[in-house]
């Protein structure tokens, strides 16, 4: 495990009015397909949630529900209905999105009802109609989808951010945004060494997820180095936790991210002439 910036002083700014909720999981509904090529099958009751959106549980969470403005941190694999082409997936890019409900795009206004009536941790199907989707017209670009098709959604919700103003990482500044990381990063930690690795690693997501690739490529100097300092140890642990659920595949998967960053690190490195920092 990683304790490297817990040694230090806190990033400096760490977002302590936010209230992060993470919840473990209770019972499943249903064979998620193994390799998510497919949506998956699920016995679970039908919630109609809008005249366009319904939802089944595949796998229960736990405490509240996130409210407007709330920032949601979820993964989710997305498919047209009728043709069962999958257009969209942030398990496979490893990659959890945020979503702001009630500022959310059109096309993910369907997906935003179905997250609203979510727990942390549940996993549900959403299926949703092609009003609250790509629309009439579909989208040709990416991701590709076809005009008034219906969607299939596979969520599962990581956690939530309870935010009054409803800010998003995109609003923040560097330095909130690597604090905002290191402290779920922490907060993950402390959960591994409880041996509680479901809930270790939905601390470790959402700390990601504020370092997505959008925001990296902005960086350079001393920031790429500072946001690299809490990246790279939260794939490390991640992937220590999913070694010790015998997800191996997983966790190759997030070394490998690390090493193609320390590559990277070290050519920049070389290139501006200075010592790689350890």
């Amino acid at each position: 495990m990683d304790e490297s910036l817990e040694n230090q002083t806190q990033t400096q700014t760490l977002d302590q009015e936010n209230e992060i909720v993470t919840e473990g999981s209770a019972a499943v509904h249903g064979e998620p397909s193994q390799d998510g090529s497919v949506p998956p099958k699920v016995d679970s009751e039908v919630e109609v949630l809008d005249e366009k959106v319904s939802k089944q549980i595949i796998k229960e969470g736990h405490g509240s529900k996130p409210s407007k403005y709330s920032s949601c941190f979820l993964h989710y694999r997305a498919w047209t209905k009728h043709t069962q082409h999958k257009f969209e997936d942030t398990w496979q890019e490893q990659q959890p999105i945020e979503l702001v409900l009630g500022k959310e795009k059109k096309e993910m206004a369907g997906l935003a009802i179905g997250v609203s009536s979510m727990k942390s941790g549940e996993r549900a199907l959403l299926h949703i109609g092609w009003e609250l989707g790509y629309g009439k017209d579909g989208n040709f670009s990416f991701p590709n989808v076809p005009p008034m098709a219906d969607l299939l959604y596979e969520v599962e919700v990581i956690g939530f951010d309870e935010t009054k103003e409803g800010k998003a990482r995109s609003d923040m500044t560097v330095e909130e945004r690597i604090g905002a990381a290191d402290r779920r990063k922490m907060d993950g930690n402390n959960l591994f060494k409880e041996d509680k690795l479901e809930e270790a690693m939905q601390q470790y997501e959402m700390a990601i997820a504020y370092m997505g690739d959008d925001f990296m490529f902005q960086l350079y100097g001393k920031y790429q180095d500072m946001a690299l300092a809490v990246k790279n140890p939260c794939h490390l642990n991640m992937a220590a936790c999913l070694i010790k659920l015998k997800r191996y595949d997983e966790a190759i998967g997030h070394c490998n991210i690390v090493l193609t960053e320390e590559e990277k690190t070290q050519k920049r490195c070389s290139e501006e002439g200075r010592p790689r920092q350890s």
